[in-house]
């Protein structure tokens, strides 16, 4: 007789362990960080899978170097579980020792060190210095300036005074308005990887000034953290206050402080150009780019256009004066713009009178001041226009009168 049982494939084998990864990946698989380590994520565009991976695989790096208490591995392999295999995630007497990832709840184990699976001890990192041996000054410079015209050399030769070997220097020259600036996070990355493989040694990132930094509060701020999640120390080589700063101790008030005093900086700066700007504007100097089309040559068109000539055949006559492209024809599009602005202009005379007139005064320094009010004092009489003013008003009907 032939068994009525189906035998078991391994494909279709079901566990317990099994069917609780895939429920735990399934609830946890949005959630940044908190997805099973052996199940791949989803690409998505607000975390892409390659990031992620990129980031499990940083915080991996430096958790395994150094050795777990619980499971007693040592640095360079991953955390063991009490069955043998690897841990789906780093034990939290482990992590916290990386003050990044202190104050994280979990740390995930990376598809890469097989989760799951039978242990097996992983390559020894480079050996940390010893907590007794001594502890060096390791610096990182960074030079910036914001236009291509000023010049670098001098915070260059400062930081090479320093004793900063050229290699170890980024330069660039970059407003601190861009988001992002490459050699400035170039710099930073430098100094997170050698305080990773030599913790026991201070990170200075040197600059020359605060303002080569940033000029804004926040951005300040944001840096402060930044600093100090990874055990970094700043020093600035020249200001107010040059000398060598943690951000993680009293520094941190003299962050803010730095902050409040370079956006203060940058206020006045924008003050002052726009004060030049309206001085400018006063001596007829308005800056920009100079008008395509001249008053002369809008002349010419509204005449030869009022004989019936074609704006096209206009346009073949015209030269441009001055500015990028002298000596070329005008536009189509530059010429029927002028025209519209001088049709706007002839419709409303009055506005452009009015506009022009407080223009004038405004610039000529006599703004005029707002009228006092008339206030009618009790037993004061009344003028000949007030007079008659309420006389009409007493005699209008009253708007509910054919009500009443």
């Amino acid at each position: 007789m032939r068994s009525l049982e189906r035998p078991i494939s391994s494909q279709n084998s079901f566990s317990c362990k099994s069917a609780d990864r895939q429920i735990v990946g399934n609830v946890c698989e949005n959630i940044w960080g908190m997805a099973e380590a052996s199940e791949p994520r989803e690409h998505t565009e607000s975390a892409p899978m390659s990031v992620i991976g990129e980031e499990r695989a940083r915080d991996a790096d430096e958790v395994e170097r150094h050795p777990c208490p619980r499971c007693a591995v040592a640095p360079g392999s991953p955390c063991r579980a009490r069955s043998g295999a690897v841990a789906g995630s780093y034990h939290t007497g482990r992590f916290t020792k990386v003050p990044r990832l202190a104050k994280l709840l979990r740390v995930i184990t990376p598809t890469d060190r097989n989760p799951g699976q039978p242990w097996r001890p992983g390559t020894p990192p480079p050996a940390p210095l010893s907590d007794d041996g001594p502890s060096a000054d390791i610096r990182i410079g960074y030079a910036r300036c914001s236009a291509l015209t000023q010049e670098l050399q001098s915070q260059l030769d400062a930081l090479a005074a320093h004793g900063i070997p050229r290699k170890k220097i980024f330069a660039e020259k970059i407003s601190t308005r861009v988001k992002v600036r490459p050699q400035f996070e170039a710099a930073l990355a430098l100094a997170r990887q050698i305080k990773a493989h030599a913790p026991h040694c201070r990170v200075i990132l040197t600059v020359y000034e605060m303002k080569r930094l940033g000029r804004d509060a926040a951005e300040l701020t944001a840096l402060a953290d930044h600093l100090t999640a990874h055990g970094l120390v700043l020093e600035m080589l020249a200001g107010p206050l040059a000398g060598i700063y943690d951000p993680s101790g009293p520094g941190r008030m003299l962050f803010a402080f730095f902050a409040a005093m370079a956006e203060t900086e940058r206020e006045a700066i924008r003050e002052a150009t726009l004060e030049g700007l309206d001085a400018a504007a006063r001596q007829g100097k308005h800056g920009g780019r100079p008008a395509v089309i001249t008053d002369d040559m809008l002349h010419t068109v509204l005449r030869r256009k009022a004989a019936g000539e074609r704006v096209e055949d206009i346009r073949q006559d015209l030269i441009i004066p001055t500015g990028k492209r002298k000596g070329h024809n005008p536009s189509l599009a530059s010429i029927y713009r002028a025209l519209a602005e001088h049709d706007k202009t002839q419709a409303y005379p009055e506005a452009v009178e009015a506009a022009h007139a407080d223009f004038a005064l405004l610039h000529g320094e006599d703004i005029p001041r707002p009228r006092p009010a008339r206030v009618r004092r009790p037993g004061q009489t009344l003028t000949a226009q007030e007079a008659e003013l309420r006389l009409r008003l007493q005699n209008q009907p009253h708007p509910d009168a054919e009500l009443r």
